[in-house]
């Protein structure tokens, strides 16, 4: 299956998600990507959207293959089997681990403006990404709406390799994944326009959501 870009990946995910919305969800985009993705999926459902804050933790010298993430509140996850493949030092990672810390304050006062987030305790959170690789970054997001309070998790995303969504049932209630290619090398090929997402539309589109971060919900 591939998708046009992140707002068809994102109507395409909300139509599946369609039965979800007699639960008075919050819909939680990890940003960048999977902003746009959510602000379909919680303009379908006329659900609040706030992102959730998750920062991978990338090995020494070669960033871009993950050991780890961490997440608002404290929420870690480690890879112990890449830590020991990437033979990196103790201080190397903690100093990774550090940079990621401070580039997750930046981004929560960055995207939320000051605004509290949205309240999800004792609610149904849809954790939504535009797809997933190793699923650490899934993990610790799903983690990290369990701590807040959320009374059942659903992580939801495009697309995903079988193993890593198959995985992730044990941190979520239930996973929803529109494809799980036997093949995966990227979440990208599996999109025509994989652009980057900006700071500026992650900003907007929350600002444009059903449900602004901090508002009372009706009957709560």
């Amino acid at each position: 299956m591939i998708f046009v870009d992140r707002a068809d990946a994102g109507r395409r995910l909300a139509a599946r998600l369609r039965p979800l919305a007699d639960e008075d969800p919050v819909v939680l985009g990890l940003p960048r990507g999977g902003v746009p993705v959510g602000f379909e999926v919680a303009r379908e459902l006329e659900a609040p959207l706030d992102v959730i804050i998750v920062r991978k933790l990338g090995v020494p010298f070669h960033r871009e293959l993950g050991f780890g993430a961490i997440g608002e509140g404290g929420v870690r996850v480690v890879h112990d089997a890449i830590v020991r493949m990437s033979r990196a030092r103790e201080e190397e990672l903690a100093e990774v681990e550090r940079d990621e810390q401070e580039e997750l304050t930046r981004q929560a006062r960055r995207f939320r403006r000051g605004r509290p987030r949205v309240a999800v305790g004792g609610r149904t959170v849809i954790v939504v990404d535009d797809g997933i690789a190793t699923g650490a970054t899934a993990r610790a997001a799903c983690r990290v709406a369990r701590a807040q309070g959320a009374a059942r998790v659903v992580l939801a995303v495009p697309v995903a390799p079988p193993d890593a969504a198959e995985a992730l049932r044990q941190d979520a209630d239930d996973v929803v994944c529109l494809s799980t290619p036997a093949e995966f090398s990227a979440v990208g090929e599996w999109y025509e326009d994989f652009s980057q997402t900006s700071d500026a539309e992650v900003v907007a589109l929350l600002s444009r959501s059903p449900g602004m971060p901090g508002e009372a919900h009706p009957g709560k």
